[in-house]
């Protein structure tokens, strides 16, 4: 199975980022963690996302703060699918970051996921390597299954209680 490879702009960004690791973690699915930085370690930024590919990687999950753009300077240096995490916070309380991650030139995409949302970043990069794995695509198909059959239980519980008053 290919890993997911997960880069923080910031030490600040590592408190959101811990989801994704959670998630994919209860997927069985590899990933590394790592701060670069596309303004601060250009150069390591750069050779890392050149590497990816060949260092066993599938999809690399991004998360910035600011105007900062490290996905696309990811997606900048690999064809490797890149989600972009915008993370809250600056002036701009994080819209910067997310048309930052957003707004990129054509033939250089980056799946963008909500403000702080790591954990949807990695749900996305499940589904990535599902396509090409799958026992992967069983477990993505038994959480779903398992979220819906919550969602009914609650529904019930709120019928019944409706029903009684």
């Amino acid at each position: 199975m290919k890993k997911v490879a997960i880069i923080m702009g910031s030490d600040s960004d590592w408190s959101v980022v811990k989801g994704a690791c959670t998630v994919l973690k209860d997927f069985g699915v590899p990933y590394e963690a790592h701060i670069l930085s596309a303004h601060r370690t250009p150069e390591a930024a750069s050779a890392f996302a050149k590497a990816a590919r060949a260092n066993g990687y599938g999809v690399i999950l991004c998360a910035a703060g600011m105007a900062a753009h490290l996905a696309g300077a990811f997606a900048a240096n690999t064809t490797l699918p890149v989600v972009g995490i915008p993370m809250k916070g600056g002036a701009l309380d994080g819209l910067d970051a997310l048309l930052a991650t957003v707004q990129m030139p054509s033939g250089f995409p980056v799946a963008t996921v909500a403000l702080n949302g790591a954990k949807n970043a990695a749900y996305l990069a499940v589904a990535i390597l599902a396509v090409a794995d799958e026992d992967l695509a069983a477990k993505l198909d038994q959480f779903r299954a398992d979220t819906a059959a919550a969602i009914a239980k609650k529904d019930a519980a709120i019928a019944a209680e409706a029903a009684a008053m």
